[in-house]
């Protein structure tokens, strides 16, 4: 019987790519950095991490931390990512722009789309900091991403899943809403069963007085027994 939920589990390191897959994960998003909320990861490590996996594998392309308005000389350097990391096997690209305004970037976004394909394209947690959700929701629909990762604009997706309910219903199956922001197997049934989301994105990470650890593979494996429960309850 298949997940009712998707999920992609959010690594930096090849241990946590390896322990994804081993508990079951569907697909894997690589960057550098998580603490500072996520970095382009360096080819390297790309390379190393598609190598030792076989699910699904997207690439964050975020070369700054701040804001998503980016300099001409950082949309150049984004430009120039995403070629090379097409030539190293992966399944898909996350990144996104705003304008000054902190609307979509129409123009920008569809020159990354356009160099992305055929992969996948993510629009990244830069929706929720878009001046209008509603609005960026349509614009990125005409852009032709994929998914959107969101929390609904709140701090988490339980803050969120209100508003991640309503962009369920408005994306109408034209753009997969990914639900992200400290969703764990203790939340998950709920966020789901709320907002109607059928991918949720989490890094499960185990936490210590020293600071983060790698993902273990009985963290991802408790999460989706969680997910599990939710089909059935409703049996």
């Amino acid at each position: 019987m298949p997940h009712p939920v998707l999920l992609e589990v959010c690594v930096e390191t090849t241990a946590s790519a390896v322990a994804a897959e081993l508990g079951g994960a569907h697909r894997v998003e690589l960057c550098a950095n998580l603490a500072l909320a996520g970095l382009t990861p360096p080819h390297k490590l790309i390379e190393e991490v598609r190598r030792r996996i076989s699910i699904p594998l997207h690439v964050l392309v975020h070369p700054r931390t701040g804001d998503f308005n980016y300099t001409l000389a950082e949309f150049e350097s984004m430009k120039e990512e995403i070629p090379r990391a097409k030539q190293m096997g992966i399944n898909g690209l996350v990144f996104g722009i705003l304008n000054a305004e902190n609307d979509v970037d129409g123009p920008r976004m569809r020159a990354l789309v356009e160099l992305a394909r055929p992969l996948a394209v993510t629009f990244h947690r830069a929706f929720d900091e878009a001046s209008d959700l509603p609005e960026a929701l349509e614009a990125i629909v005409q852009i032709g991403a994929d998914r959107i990762l969101t929390s609904g604009g709140a701090a988490n997706a339980e803050e969120g899943s209100p508003r991640l309910a309503q962009l369920v219903k408005q994306a109408a199956g034209r753009v997969t809403i990914l639900a992200c922001g400290t969703i764990r197997e203790t939340n998950v049934r709920r966020i789901v069963a709320t907002t109607g989301v059928r991918e949720v994105h989490t890094s499960l990470r185990a936490r210590t007085k020293n600071g983060a650890q790698d993902l273990q593979p009985e963290n991802v494996a408790q999460f989706l027994q969680a997910a599990t429960e939710i089909r059935q309850t409703r049996r």
